[in-house]
């Protein structure tokens, strides 16, 4: 992938407006930005820390991560373990959880493709929705509901049916 990027992305950006903003939105002007921040990844012309066993005398040199979360595999991954155990260790009382997946209609997804503020209000209604459903199940009128909530979309050209 990063290869790709590397030849293609900019290639890419200028053909964009012309070739698929009708099909699949504007570009967020986040994405160049990221996509930069990769490329720079592990290069250690971008900067590096030396590492030195105390011991042993050996060094070598550690070069500096984008910290993304998006694109940069190896950041992700690090930052969705460390997002865990926050949330285990700090704020996620030693109850039983539950996970709830949530699709947007194919006929609606249109809308949250060219309207990204969209997918905050729709976490809204769903966090609304879960709220009211436990109050009523529980009878608890004035309880409250603690929710973690993550966005995934499908970038693919066909839209799968759960998305």
């Amino acid at each position: 992938m990063w290869s790709i990027l590397q030849k293609h992305f900019n290639e890419f950006l200028l053909q964009y407006d012309d070739s698929y903003v009708r099909q699949f939105g504007y570009l967020r002007s986040i994405i160049p930005e990221i996509v930069q921040g990769y490329l720079k990844c592990g290069d250690l012309a971008e900067g590096f820390a030396r590492v030195r066993c105390p011991d042993c005398h050996h060094e070598f040199l550690l070069a500096f991560s984008c910290r993304g979360r998006w694109l940069c595999p190896s950041c992700h991954a690090k930052k969705v373990v460390q997002f865990g155990l926050h949330l285990k260790e700090n704020i996620l009382y030693p109850v039983p959880h539950r996970q709830y997946v949530f699709s947007i209609p194919k006929i609606l997804r249109t809308f949250f493709k060219y309207d990204r503020k969209l997918l905050g209000k729709f976490c809204q209604c769903i966090n609304w929705s879960l709220l009211e459903f436990f109050r009523s199940a529980t009878g608890l009128k004035k309880g409250n509901l603690g929710a973690v909530m993550a966005i995934q979309v499908s970038d693919r050209r066909e839209t799968p049916d759960v998305w």
